[in-house]
């Protein structure tokens, strides 16, 4: 009885809410009260019994806020009767078991009266209130009744709850009316429940009650179980109802009796309806309240900020942007219509992470909405709810949504209730090492670490050894702490080889949900994605479908609006399982916009206004593709290293643009700073065509239109992938990176035009960066006249076509068979190194090359190589003395190129393992080397015939040398008589020489000399061809030459004219002149000469600092005492000069004159004269005679060059070592034996390489040998050259000193491309660096470049750079803050050990040690913020 009285109230309830309630005429035998809500409780209470619920079907096709007074309806069936609650607005149906007998028809408020039944669609869920038969004519086969899904759900209810099945199933009578709403309120009731403490995800009230015959009435099923739920304690704090009606509901659902039922209903009811009426109205209204947004903030920064702004733009939205102390010049500020700085005195980072100071600035500036852009805030569930209690709303899913996605665990939950396929991992998130171990050796390896409170590969590892676990999952932790706030994570099992596939959706406040097709991700490194695709390639549209679809339904089962991506791994089989969701607007949502035309972000912004799908036209069957598109991530990191971040100013930003191209960035600028603080993305490129190969192609011409400079960018790494043939047939997974090792192969940026600019700056800032060895300054306006060449014709032949189509011997018969005098021309080398201390740079050597080749094609050879030029171009320089042999080549085919060989030890100062000069001699010959003039400073045998067997073996022209000195004509003279150069001669035509030359290095071989040597060698050797080079130190050089002419020498050595006399080589021009007209006739026309020497002539006066003339005003006789070699005599008067002994240079030449005594009278060319002169000018310095040198041999402290020497470091002399010196100088220091270099180990060239490439990436073989004979010269040059670029391509006078400011020039780096600079200005003040900033404009545009003034930084402190290529030094690999420190002062280390950990652009590195060692030093604290290549810890 209590149970009817109950039931009767509940009625009259309903029917005073719902006027069209139909109430039946007899009260029912079998009782069953239907709430419609179609969702199961929990059961832990007893008293709650379980029965079966009508799934009451309800369409709110046109209900509005005001006409929507419930949607909670009970109603009341048997098998006689139907009720139905339909309102004004409100269609509300509730079918009896007899729903399908004949006539049974519904009531509407219309009076019609149809037969319909309610069909959902299995694809997308979607109800329809409709005849079958309509359904049948619109085609659509996965409408299916009510009814016929009910298995289905039995089946699910009975998982979740297993009390279900004690519970007799439905007949198939009952069956017809088991149909409702469950599908459609299972998530929104959910959430309600769960955020009023309810336990459990998806518990959802179903109100029961049995039948009569039970213990259990209305009030124990109904009330009971509904106040349960709604009235916990957590309710009353929410003042859904008070305190004392709590009190008085629970007494009253506690058993008492019935007669309060009215009482407790009535006074409850209102509450309740408010609480159903407002969440289904806000979740499931297909009528949704529209508010339009008049301003959105973008709490985000960069190009997403900008991405959103222009979307509000073109939307006539106002903007508004924050900003960080640090980005106070960023041009995301710039581009919205406000703009606002949050987190004063806050890190880089957290001043966006400030939710409290963003809020502030909407509420104060009158901000509708906020758009949280990606990364940061945008996936925080706490910013989302304080966003919306602030009454703002946000630009995405609701907090609850973002709360469960951002979640991993959750969202994996979520997946399984929706029946998505998922990786198996851990239940929840992972907090310790400890639990991460448990996880791996219970599950096995590999696995992957994920951030579990966020994405976008930060915290992201994959872990292959168990001993690498705790490692990698505090890494991973730290990181994701710093991006995220949160340090926790979640572990998957690793998919092997799995394609990274994402599908695009897009929700409504009402429930609708699309997608807008996939993209692929696979093209990524550290999980992070480099290069997306859209659509998928080589998706098969069985698998898409699939995808897809569950995506669909993963997102209407959570209830999620605005946009949002599902991601997939996806396997070669088409296996596919869900990782996660982002519940945000990703990166690469460019790519689905540009081939699906939809725009995403103002999507996003009319969604949040209130607008549906199909309002905004976006519905399912309208969505397609076309085309393909792909994007492009380029970052300012090094590919060649690692991709480190790389951060400074953009000196240069030029874009790719064009058809089919869109960018979309941030301070993409020359002149923007690309700090450390933040992600290292600089631009977004999006190509789209109608295939992946096309737009492949758009893509690659767009990267390499780009020019970055001043930071490294990924662009070659990214061209690599572009033009992979995998990627062009989109054959692709996560591994395509690490297996495509290629990829890492780039083709370098040169930069050579910024490179410049800041060489330019530093020597106007600094000074000249090739030490200047006088006060003199280059000339100005000086530029040398080039006589004109018929550039159109080849020059005509020269004996180099007879060398190199007939052989050495060949040529060497053809020499001989010359009747006239053959002359070798040494300006290119001997005369600059005599006249202009060698400096004489490529630039100009070159301008006159080509008029070389044709108008002195019958030249012998031109000596343009070796000896001192080598060391100088790259240690003075800075320029590659191989690529100036090869250029040189290549404008001069014709005439044969000499070189001078120091025989074993090459064009160096010391003795080299012997196939160091085997390897020397080879890659001469393959850069244009023709002869080489094999000499020894001693005139010592074993070390002239290795360098002529090396020059033979190499294929060149073997040219051997004696070294003269003496005076064959003076018999007082005897150490260096007729008979030794005829006896070495011998020698020297056994071993194979094709050529015999005389070396007069001092310029000692007087007029009558000259002749009684060359007639007695010529008497000895009729056939071998002699060639003399000697120097005009005394002035007599002219009167030798034609006398060694007359004498039977084929070649002598001059210089042109205005590079002739003195130091260097007799006048060409006296010589040709001399002999016209005679049967030596040179067949030279002197008028060739005399432009040739004008051209000369100009040019050396760019060369002033480094003019002989500025001490030496003539040639001097008195070479004849001191037997100075010519090129030295110049460089001991600067030296000289530079040592203050400028007024003791006479006291040089006679120390040196007793030096060369005091070591036993020896041959003196380099390098046995250095040891001449360094001991003179040690005497000189000291004020030592030659008989206190002798005395004190014990006692001094000897130049490093003349103790070696004593110790047969560079041979044995003629004669021996001088005693008693010898011994007292070196006491019981060690002896070379023999050959020096015999008793070297062979060069390990490959190690060399090794080692050289570690520091220089792209040092060549031509470095490799260079450092082999000049190891820390190279080093220093190769350095350089990266920082500075192509500084030969400079007029001299620029390269020397520098610019004016004004002054414009021109400088051509290679065929057709010239650089047009102009120097504009100079900074006074210095930056708190300590730099000056230069203006110049280049062609056209204009650029500036920061140079640290050297001098004035010496009063700032500024950290201590690492000394590229000092192994024992370790600088940071790229700019960051220092976060752990592992060692201490003292530690042994091992290679690879952790040293440092630093942090930047939210990613953590790893600083390991470079080789094994002892810490001697620490140059760095925790928290310390470090530059690029700073010093971190020195080695002992």
């Amino acid at each position: 009885m209590l149970l009817q009285i109950c039931f009767f109230i509940l009625i009259a309830v309903v029917h005073e809410i719902n006027p069209f309630l139909v109430v039946p005429a007899t009260s029912p035998t079998r009782h069953q009260f239907i709430v419609g809500l179609g969702v199961p409780l929990n059961l832990e209470n007893e008293a709650i019994t379980y029965g079966w619920t009508i799934k009451a079907q309800y369409f709110l096709p046109e209900s509005t806020a005001d006409d929507l007074k419930f949607v909670y309806f009970p109603g009341i069936f048997n098998n006689d009767s139907c009720y139905t609650c339909p309102n004004s607005k409100v269609k509300f149906a509730v079918n009896t078991v007899n729903q399908y007998v004949e006539n049974q028809q519904h009531v509407f408020p219309n009076g019609r009266r149809r037969k319909r039944d309610i069909l959902v669609d299995n694809d997308t869920g979607k109800f329809y209130e409709m005849y079958e038969q309509e359904a049948q004519e619109v085609g659509n086969e996965n409408l299916k009744s009510d009814d016929d899904i009910f298995d289905d759900t039995f089946e699910k209810d009975a998982r979740m709850n297993p009390k279900l099945s004690d519970y007799p199933k439905p007949n198939e009578e009952e069956l017809d009316d088991l149909s409702g709403t469950r599908w459609l309120l299972y998530d929104t009731l959910g959430k309600m429940l769960e955020a009023k403490g309810f336990e459990g995800r998806h518990c959802i009230l179903r109100a029961i009650c049995e039948s009569a015959e039970t213990n259990f009435g209305y009030h124990s099923g109904l009330f009971g179980q509904l106040f349960h739920i709604l009235f916990t304690p957590s309710s009353t704090e929410d003042k859904i109802v008070n305190k004392d009606h709590y009190d008085y509901i629970k007494a009253e659902t506690m058993g008492k009796d019935g007669e309060h039922c009215d009482k407790i209903f009535y006074q409850c009811k209102r509450s309740i309806m408010e609480i159903f009426t407002q969440q289904l109205k806000n979740k499931y209204s297909t009528h949704v309240e529209y508010k339009p947004i008049r301003s959105v903030l973008v709490a985000n920064r960069g190009e997403i900020a900008i991405r959103v702004f222009r979307a509000c733009n073109e939307m006539g939205i106002r903007s508004v942007a924050i900003y960080s102390e640090q980005d106070k010049m960023h041009m995301h500020r710039q581009k919205a219509d406000e703009s606002y700085l949050v987190g004063k005195g806050l890190p880089p980072v957290e001043a966006y992470l400030n939710i409290p100071e963003i809020i502030r600035v909407c509420k104060e500036n009158d901000v509708d909405a906020i758009h949280p852009g990606y990364g940061f805030l945008s996936e925080r569930a706490d910013f989302a709810q304080a966003v919306t209690d602030a009454g703002i709303r946000f630009i995405g899913p609701s907090p609850k949504v973002v709360q469960q996605m951002g979640d991993k665990v959750a969202a994996r939950q979520a997946a399984i209730e929706a029946k998505v396929p998922i990786v198996p991992g851990t239940d929840g998130p992972v907090h310790t090492k400890e639990e991460a171990v448990e996880f791996c050796r219970k599950h096995g390896l590999p696995v992957i670490f994920k951030a579990a409170y966020g994405g976008g590969g930060r915290g992201m590892r994959v872990v292959r050894k168990m001993e690498d676990v705790e490692e990698l999952f505090t890494r991973a932790s730290s990181e994701a702490k710093a991006a995220f706030g949160n340090g926790a994570m979640f572990i998957e099992k690793f998919i092997e080889r799995p394609r990274h596939i994402e599908v695009q959706l897009l929700g409504d406040k009402a429930g609708n949900v699309v997608h807008l097709y996939e993209r692929d991700c696979s093209v990524q490194r550290r999980h992070q994605k480099v290069v997306e695709i859209a659509p998928a390639p080589r998706l098969s549209t069985e698998v898409r479908d699939r995808m897809t679809e569950y995506a669909v339904r993963l997102a209407k089962h959570v209830g999620y609006e605005n946009a949002g991506t599902v991601e997939f791994l996806c396997d070669e089989n088409g296996n596919f399982y869900f990782i996660e969701v982002n519940a945000r607007l990703q990166v690469e949502h460019t790519v689905t916009e540009e081939v699906t035309h939809i725009d995403l972000v103002q999507s996003q912004i009319r969604v949040a206004e209130g607008m549906t799908l199909p309002e905004m036209g976006l519905t399912q069957e309208n969505i397609t593709t076309q085309g393909y598109a792909i994007q492009c991530r380029v970052t300012t990191e090094d590919p060649a290293n690692d991709f480190q971040p790389s951060v400074g100013r953009l000196e240069v930003f030029r874009s790719g643009e064009g058809m089919g191209i869109r960018l979309d960035s941030a301070s993409a600028y020359a002149g923007a700073i690309i700090s450390p603080y933040y992600d290292s993305l600089l631009v977004k490129i999006i190509s789209h065509a109608a295939d992946l190969q096309s737009s492949a192609a758009k893509m690659t011409r767009a990267l390499r239109e780009f020019r970055i400079r001043g930071v490294k960018t990924n662009i070659p790494f990214l061209m690599n992938v572009l033009e992979n043939q995998k990627f062009l047939n989109g054959v692709l997974d996560t591994y395509f990176i690490d297996e495509h090792p290629q990829l890492f192969k780039f083709q370098r940026s040169q930069n050579r035009a910024q490179k410049l600019l800041n060489y330019l700056g530093h020597v106007l800032v600094n000074g000249p960066k090739t030490p200047l060895a006088t006060g003199l300054k280059p000339a100005d306006n000086v530029h040398p006249h080039v006589p004109e060449t018929p550039l159109v014709n080849a020059p005509p032949p020269g004996l180099r076509d007879i060398f190199k189509s007939e052989g050495p011997e060949a040529f060497a018969k053809a020499v001989r068979a010359k009747k006239n005098l053959l002359l070798m021309d040494t300006t290119f080398r001997d005369a600059h190194q005599s006249l202009l201390a060698t400096r004489v740079r490529t630039h100009d050597l070159l301008k006159i090359s080509p008029f070389v080749a044709h108008k002195f094609n019958n030249l012998y050879s031109l000596e343009n190589w070796g000896g001192a030029t080598f060391d100088v171009a790259l240690r003075f320089l800075h320029e590659c003395p191989w690529e100036r042999l090869e250029e040189m080549r290549n404008r001069i085919p014709n005439i044969p190129f000499q070189m001078l060989l120091r025989g074993a030890n090459g064009v160096g100062y010391t003795n080299y393992p012997d196939n160091v000069i085997y390897k020397f001699c080879e890659l001469a010959v393959q850069c244009g080397m023709d002869i080489f003039r094999v000499f020894d400073s001693l005139n010592y045998l074993p070390n002239l015939i290795l360098g002529m067997e090396a020059a033979a073996k190499a294929g060149g022209i073997v040219e051997a040398t004696i070294s003269y000195t003496g005076d064959v004509s003076d018999a007082s003279k005897t150490k260096y008589n007729l008979k030794y150069y005829t006896d070495l001669s011998d020698e020297l035509v056994k071993a194979g020489t094709h050529v015999l030359a005389i070396k007069d290095m001092a310029g000692l071989l007087k007029p009558q000399a000259a002749g009684m040597l060359i007639d007695a060698i010529r008497q000895r050797h009729p056939d071998v061809p002699i060639h003399i080079h000697t120097h005009d130190t005394s002035g007599a050089g002219v009167a030798s030459m034609l006398e060694c002419a007359k004498a039977g020498a084929d070649v002598v050595d001059v210089a042109v004219d205005s590079m002739s006399g003195m130091t260097s080589q007799p006048s060409m021009g006296a010589v040709v002149a001399s002999l016209q007209g005679t049967p030596l006739d040179t067949g030279y026309q002197l008028n060739d000469i005399s432009e040739y020497s004008a051209y000369w002539e100009a040019t050396r006066t760019l060369y002033a600092p480094f003019e002989c003339t500025t001490t030496m005003k003539s040639g001097n006789a008195d070479v004849y005492l001191n037997e100075i070699p010519g090129g030295q005599y110049t460089n001991l008067q600067f030296q000289a000069f530079s040592l203050g002994l400028g007024d003791f240079f006479e006291d040089v030449k006679k120390a040196y004159r007793e030096a060369n005594l005091l070591l036993g009278d020896i041959i003196k060319v380099t390098p046995s004269s250095k040891v001449v002169g360094d001991l003179a000018q040690f005497m000189v310095q000291n004020k030592l005679t030659a008989q206190q040198v002798l005395d004190r041999a014990e006692e001094l402290s000897f130049p490093k060059s003349v103790i070696e020497f004593l110790q047969g470091a560079i041979g044995i002399p003629y004669g021996g070592f001088p005693e008693p010196f010898r011994s007292k100088v070196l006491k019981d220091m060690p002896r070379v034996e023999g050959r020096p270099g015999e008793s070297l180990p062979p060069l390990d060239f490959d190690k060399l390489k090794k080692d050289i490439l570690e520091s220089h990436p792209h040092a060549t073989d031509r470095d490799v040998m260079s450092a082999a004979l000049y190891p820390q010269v190279t080093n220093d040059f190769l350095t350089f050259r990266e920082e500075y670029g192509p500084v030969d391509k400079l007029d001299t006078r620029i390269f020397l000193v520098g610019p004016k400011v004004g002054e414009e020039f021109e400088v051509t780096l290679e065929r057709g491309k010239t650089l047009h600079i102009k120097t504009l200005a100079m900074a006074e003040d210095l930056t708190p660096n300590g730099e000056k900033e230069i203006f110049f404009e280049l062609n056209g545009q204009l650029r500036s470049v920061f140079i640290r003034d050297s001098e004035a930084s010496k009063e700032l402190h500024i950290h201590p750079k690492a000394v590229k290529g000092n192994k024992n030094e370790v600088g940071a690999p790229m700019p960051g803050n220092v976060i752990d420190i592992r060692v201490k002062v003292g530690d042994h280390v091992e290679k690879g050990q952790p040293l440092v950990v630093l942090s930047a652009m939210k990613m953590e590195m790893v600083v390991q040690s470079p080789r094994a060692g002892t810490v001697k030093t620490l140059s760095i604290q925790p928290g310390m913020k470090l530059e690029g290549e700073d010093l971190i810890l020195t080695f002992e």
